[in-house]
């Protein structure tokens, strides 16, 4: 099956959505570059996946998607949300339109920025600005990248100030339905702040469409910053998503993912370990179905001394799915005394479900510690003939084995919040 490549967008409709959102004039400009770019570049080439055949382009790109109440979204949106309380922080955007932005006074008292990324242009232009695909990302990487650039539609602005710790989760929940999703997430944590940030995509849209998602964040010397997300989008629905981060000296980043979309997936978690004794923990999960085909790529940069950085992964393959899980740890030629580890684990429970682990250390300083653990096999035959035996059926049996097999990752999440969420959406996936 051939899919068309050309983009169906030109300057002038990027021109009049810009304009029509009352963007500054900078952000125009950087839109009219990344698509004027975006077709010479080719697309991203994840290892051992072939993507030239998925459908990155063809989708609809709204310029009037308005969400007239917050009532209106689909229950599993507001149960996400919660009930309205004062001190919730909290943005909900259905089709990169707020439904609900809310930030407690305790919060905001605090100097702490948190709204939708439309907004944050018009008052927060300059700060926007500075960080806005500017170390973490750049827009001539890769022509959905650029893409990312011109059509985007939606986000999030996080701005943690110096000595500022954020005590409460700062939540945003995603609804995809009937256009196309260019979101873009940037959270800065200042010297020696802290945050926690839990994002959650959702959505079942009628037609094929495209999630091109991107998340950049910036840990100054001393920050911390926790950030977890559980994707859930369905099967029509085809991922692209970026997270990375740049983390400076003695700050810690925390990743904590759970990616469980239903459609075909491209995913790339980058951490920058840029500060001496700066740390890194990421952590994955994720459960393929049906003949979906997914590529998760984690990679973590030691260019600081004393920078540790920890991967773990963990992934189930029913049915026909495929996943490829690569890890790489890069250890900088000066960044002694760094640690770098990783585990990527696939377990695969049908004849037909295919996974690959690929764990790789790339090091070019001696005096460091470096390790990695992976493994792919099938589902023990012992252990379900020892859950049947005391009357389980084999679909039950099958559901305590993936789970007990996701838990040593899924018990060491840092946000409970998303833990919780986890646990669900992983129940879902198994029924």
């Amino acid at each position: 099956m051939s899919v068309e490549t050309k983009l169906a967008f030109d300057q002038e409709y990027v021109k009049q959505f810009s304009t029509g959102r009352g963007e500054p004039e900078w952000l125009l400009n950087f839109r009219l570059k990344a698509l004027d770019i975006a077709e010479k570049l080719e697309l991203p080439k994840p290892d051992k996946t072939k993507i030239d055949k998925w459908n990155f382009t063809q989708f609809v790109h709204r310029q009037d998607v308005t969400v007239s109440s917050f009532d209106d979204l689909d229950d599993e949106v507001k149960g996400l949300a919660g009930e309205v309380t004062n001190e919730q922080n909290i943005i909900v955007q259905k089709d990169g339109v707020s439904a609900r932005v809310q930030l407690s006074d305790s919060v905001k008292q605090q100097g702490v920025i948190f709204t939708d990324l439309a907004t944050a242009l018009k008052e927060h232009s300059q700060l926007v600005e500075k960080y806005f695909m500017a170390d973490a990302v750049n827009v001539d990487e890769n022509r959905l990248i650029a893409l990312h650039a011109a059509l985007l539609n939606g986000g999030t602005f996080i701005y943690v100030p110096k000595n500022t710790e954020v005590t409460v989760p700062l939540q945003t929940v995603y609804n995809v339905t009937d256009t196309a999703l260019f979101n873009h997430v940037i959270v800065v944590a200042e010297e020696n702040s802290s945050v926690t940030y839990v994002e959650n995509y959702v959505g079942s849209p009628a037609e094929a469409t495209v999630a091109n998602i991107v998340a950049e964040v910036y840990a100054a010397a001393g920050a911390r910053v926790s950030f977890g997300a559980v994707d859930n989008l369905s099967e029509n629905v085809t991922t692209y998503v970026v997270r990375r981060a740049q983390v400076g000296r003695d700050a810690r980043v925390d990743w904590a993912l759970g990616q469980m979309n239903d459609g075909n997936t491209v995913s790339e978690n980058t951490t920058h370990l840029v500060g001496e004794g700066s740390y890194a923990d990421t952590k994955t999960v994720t459960i393929g179905r049906g003949n979906q085909k997914q590529n998760f790529t984690t990679q973590i940069f030691h260019h600081g001394k004393h920078s540790e950085g920890y991967i773990l992964k963990h992934g189930v393959m029913r049915e026909e799915a495929t996943a490829i899980f690569n890890g790489i740890t890069k250890i900088e030629h000066g960044a002694s005394k760094s640690n770098g580890e990783q585990t990527e684990r696939i377990l695969m429970l049908s004849e037909k479900s295919r996974g690959d682990a690929n764990p790789i250390l790339l090091i070019d300083e001696d005096d460091v510690t470096a390790g990695h653990a992976a493994s792919v096999g099938r589902i023990d035959p012992l252990q379900m003939f020892y859950l049947m035996s005391r009357g389980i059926t084999q679909k039950e049996a099958e559901r305590l084995i993936i789970h007990g097999f996701l838990a040593p990752v899924v018990n060491q999440l840092p946000v409970e919040s998303v833990k919780e969420r986890f646990t669900e959406v992983i129940e879902r996936k198994v029924k």
